[in-house]
């Protein structure tokens, strides 16, 4: 009898432990799926959208015997600034082979505060596209700039002329699927943290028994 009352007794603890811990197992599952769902996102925007390869090509300032020695520095801030100006597009459309609209969206010129070097970046869905685009606004560039030489006291020397990239510099599927799992654990771990946390349910208190009792009972022992 008291090993049938032990078991009896020990089957509904165990049936709340097992609740309780499936129960604290459920309440993370905001996490995995967010990013099990970013991954699968990621992957599928890898393969879906098309690579995109930039190729760089680099252009000089460099000054002249009569102009001071930060001149260069200063105009080629400016001719980066003027590298995607209309007049550049309108030169070096012909050159890149495609419209001045579709030109102006896949070209980009970086400048440094340190250094007087234009790097100016040609994207596309093929290399060699990539490639051509570079050097024709470079080439546009360095044209433009020269013309000028002699009242600005720079010349523009071509340093190195881009050639189509082996790799792409879009995200794969692998890539995505680092970045997408990344961005969907992220996005589980503040659902975990925003969303309301159930109450503990308070303890059970015993009622006072009533006035006379505790006499009763005595008397019924005694």
């Amino acid at each position: 009898m008291t090993d049938t009352n032990e078991q009896e007794t020990t089957a509904p603890r165990e049936k709340r432990r097992l609740r309780a811990r499936i129960g604290a197992v459920l309440r993370w599952w905001p996490l995995p799926v967010c990013a099990f769902a970013g991954a699968a996102a990621g992957v599928g925007y890898g393969v879906v959208v098309p690579p995109q390869y930039a190729a760089t090509s680099y252009v000089v300032a460099v000054p002249t015997k009569d102009a001071p020695a930060g001149a260069a520095l200063g105009f080629a801030q400016a001719y980066g600034r003027i590298a995607t100006s209309d007049s550049t597009i309108a030169y070096a459309r012909v050159a890149a082979g495609l419209p001045a609209k579709v030109l102006r969206t896949r070209v980009r010129a970086e400048t440094s505060p340190d250094s007087p070097m234009i790097a100016i970046t040609g994207t596309s869905r093929r290399p060699a596209e990539a490639a051509d685009i570079a050097n024709a606004v470079a080439d546009a560039v360095f044209v433009s700039g020269n013309q000028v030489t002699k009242s600005t006291g720079v010349q523009l020397v071509g340093f190195s002329q881009a050639i189509p990239p082996r790799e792409p510099v879009s995200a794969g599927p692998r890539l995505g699927a680092v970045v997408g799992c990344a961005a969907g654990g992220l996005i589980g771990g503040l659902v975990l943290l925003i969303r309301p946390r159930p109450r503990p349910r308070p303890a059970a208190v015993p009622l006072p028994a009533p006035a006379g009792a505790g006499d009763a009972v005595a008397r019924e022992r005694v």
